[in-house]
């Protein structure tokens, strides 16, 4: 009988959805555990699909979630000190990309600014690669931490959770100055991005790891956060890897910052903002992965041994599927 054979490869047919979907998507969890808002940015790398959102607020507390594609690259970051002006224009203190809306739309952020920075699926093998970078300097503690992973790569936790802008080097800190004269370090500028010079853009005679060395600016970073890239080729002991993870991104781990609190800045999630007070300067005055089991059909009529045979061929395009997609 057809509904014999069509039965278990209903069941297979649902099977191969639902596992589909599970390897189709990554899923990263962002947490706000400051004590002010944060707006995270989203920024997928060229040819990959962009994600249901590219910025968001997120008022201290809160949490949300996005879906990857299993294989795609991009990054995330924060945004702090954001507002939208008397001309409907938004902007950021920190991490700002530029765009006049909460939504990034393809734009990266302006540094300094902590970068979680993703490669899912990565070498062929269904390996995702991960790290908190410092290179673009540092704007807010971050902290990345896989959850339910596995693979050789121990899936360890990547990330930042010190509050750098108090004790950042002078030369290398923003200030925001408030109208009432008072100013607060909000950021802490990268040594590239502070002088522009090759040894510490790692550029130029300075673009390979033998000659690129760290400075005493990169090593401030690495002291601070030593799971975080603190300059380019920082690699040994700064990126992560983990299998059929998703991910917690939490803003301001462990202890919740209080910098950055002000009461006349009070969000929400569809971007309507106070007019901002102050933008930041700097004091200095410098540049900133189902299995298809096998049915015997022995004895069979010979309309149900087609239509095991039709069923066969269905299992095994289905099959096909599954590989290629995964």
């Amino acid at each position: 009988m057809m509904f014999g054979f069509m039965a278990p490869l209903s069941v297979l047919v649902l099977v191969f959805f639902f596992s589909a979907r599970g390897c189709l998507a990554a899923s990263f969890a962002f947490v706000n555990n400051c004590q002010y808002a944060v707006w995270p940015g989203v920024l997928s790398n060229a040819g990959d699909a962009a994600l249901s959102t590219t910025g968001f607020a997120l008022e201290a507390g809160q949490s949300r979630s996005l879906e990857a594609p299993a294989v795609w690259s991009g990054r995330f970051w924060g945004r702090t000190l954001c507002a939208t002006d008397s001309t409907g224009n938004f902007s950021c203190g920190t991490g700002d990309c530029g765009s006049g809306k909460v939504e990034c739309s393809g734009r990266g952020a302006a540094p300094p600014a902590t970068l979680a920075e993703f490669t899912l699926g990565g070498g062929g093998n269904g390996t995702d690669y991960y790290d908190v970078s410092l290179v673009d300097g540092y704007n807010l503690a971050m902290l990345v931490v896989p959850q339910g992973g596995s693979g050789g790569g121990g899936c360890g936790s990547a990330g930042c959770v010190a509050d750098l802008n108090g004790v950042c080097p002078s030369d290398l800190r923003v200030v925001l100055r408030a109208g009432t004269g008072a100013s607060e370090s909000v950021a802490c500028k990268s040594a590239c991005d502070a002088f522009g010079s090759p040894q510490y853009c790692c550029s130029g005679a300075y673009s390979n790891p033998n000659t690129c060395e760290p400075s005493s600016y990169s090593q401030f970073f690495k002291n601070a956060c030593p799971k975080a890239y603190s300059y380019a080729f920082d690699d040994a002991t700064s990126i992560f890897t983990c299998s059929s993870a998703g991910y917690r991104i939490t803003f301001c781990p462990g202890t919740a910052s209080t910098s950055h609190k002000s009461t006349d800045h009070n969000p929400d999630a569809t971007g309507g903002m106070p007019r901002n007070e102050g933008l930041p300067s700097n004091d200095d005055g410098g540049g900133a992965m189902v299995f298809l089991g096998g049915y015997e059909f022995g004895q069979a009529s010979p309309m149900a041994a087609r239509e095991a045979a039709l069923a066969t061929v269905s299992l095994a395009t289905l099959a096909s599927l599954l590989w290629l997609i995964c």
